[in-house]
């Protein structure tokens, strides 16, 4: 069942221009409207970034469906789709949310750390995972990512970790497919984040390990429950061509370390560590 929408926090930047609201379940959530500047379609993949990311062991928020009732909407009429001079009405219905981590009040996020702190995130290695994924799933934007500050074990439980450190998550997964075009195409500079000194470490394909294996050997069960779960009305009759964009997806698999390979041709090699003849 979804969650319920029950007060406005503020608007947030972005080409979708989402609204963090807070709803009925305590959480707080960044929503992406099925109106969106963008598409429809980004909720999709919204929803199966997060659910493949959850699966593959990469710190990605939460995610739930938003219902944004017709009195939610009386009570905020802030709450809208600017396009140009025109202001767009926000559709009732059931939307995208991406769980902010900890209450905003009191939780300070950046999606920016000055390097003698990125280099100190306690999950740094996420993002070798996560370039994989991006790779796979043909991420047309940069790879973004939220930090934040709190027990490393509550956000991380497989550290272990009883200590305050930084965390990162992955969010932001509306470009896989190329966005509403819902396309596999390949490129160098797809899904790098913006900060090379994340890819240090990178010698190999092997640093890439456990998630290239993860994704070579993809469940068809994991596809079929994210798909199970969307909303209707984020499909509205385009069921066939989400199940083709998917089974190109799985079809894909085996072609992921090659796709990584592909990046030391970009402009600016992300991996000046990259051994030679180093699997």
């Amino acid at each position: 069942m979804p969650v319920e929408a029950i007060r406005l926090i503020r608007k947030m930047r972005g080409g979708a221009q989402a609204h963090l609201v807070e709803a009925n379940d305590g959480g707080c959530y960044v929503v992406k409207f099925r109106n969106n500047p963008q598409h429809r379609r980004i909720l999709v993949n919204e929803w199966i970034g997060a659910t493949f990311l959850h699966y593959l062991g990469i710190a990605t928020p939460g995610c739930e469906i938003v219902n944004v009732s017709p009195e939610f909407l009386a009570q905020n009429p802030e709450v809208s789709i600017q396009l140009g001079s025109r202001r767009i009405p926000v559709e009732p219905g059931w939307h995208f949310g991406s769980r902010f981590p900890g209450d905003p009040r009191r939780n300070v996020v950046y999606d920016f750390l000055p390097d003698a702190l990125l280099d100190r995130v306690e999950n740094l290695a996420d993002f070798r995972g996560t370039l994989a994924f991006d790779k796979w799933t043909g991420n047309a934007d940069s790879r973004q990512a939220i930090f934040f500050r709190a027990q490393v074990r509550d956000w991380l439980p497989d550290s272990g970790e009883s200590r305050l450190g930084f965390v990162a998550q992955m969010m932001d997964h509306g470009y896989l497919f190329e966005g509403p075009h819902w396309r596999l195409a390949d490129s160098p500079l797809y899904g790098l984040y913006f900060r090379p000194m994340v890819y240090r470490d990178v010698g190999g394909l092997a640093d890439f390990a456990p998630w290239l294996e993860r994704i070579v050997n993809f469940p068809e069960e994991v596809v079929d429950e994210a798909v199970r779960r969307i909303p209707p009305a984020w499909l509205e009759g385009e069921e066939r061509a989400l199940e083709e964009l998917l089974d190109r997806l799985m079809a894909r698999r085996r072609r992921v370390p090659d796709l990584i390979e592909a990046s030391l041709g970009a402009k600016e090699n992300p991996f000046p560590n990259w051994k030679k003849g180093r699997q």
